[in-house]
């Protein structure tokens, strides 16, 4: 869990799964796709492709990067796939998030923040 008092998660394989989050969202049909998603408790693959408008195999290619980064799962009911949304996975990337909303504006804060953690600001002229 990122440490709210620090700039930094709180360890290696916290900022890679936070990078790989950030990654699956950095598309925009993966965004349309999630957010269809939260519309549903969990759905059909067709209903992805009519919804988002784009070709089966590439819905396809956009599930697969959104399951990799475990944002999405898949459950099959031969012959479909049932797809819904993982809340918890988003955790990491929505403390930090949290985090940065959450810091002071420039001029308002009391301290310096550093990846130590928060310093006054005298220390970080």
């Amino acid at each position: 869990m990122l440490d709210r008092n620090t700039v930094a998660p709180s360890s290696t394989s916290e900022a890679d799964q936070i990078a790989a989050i950030a990654k699956a969202l950095a598309h925009p049909a993966r965004v349309r796709i999630v957010t269809f998603l939260l519309s549903k408790p969990g759905c059909i693959g067709g209903d992805i492709v009519d919804q988002v408008g784009l070709a089966q195999s590439t819905v396809s290619e956009h599930l697969r990067v959104l399951k990799d980064a475990g944002l999405v799962t898949g459950t099959i009911d031969y012959p479909r796939i049932c797809y819904a949304l993982d809340p918890a996975a988003l955790a990491p990337i929505r403390d930090l998030i949290e985090a940065i909303a959450a810091r002071p504006a420039e001029g308002e804060a009391p301290c310096c923040f550093t990846p130590q953690g928060c310093v006054s600001k005298e220390m970080c002229k």
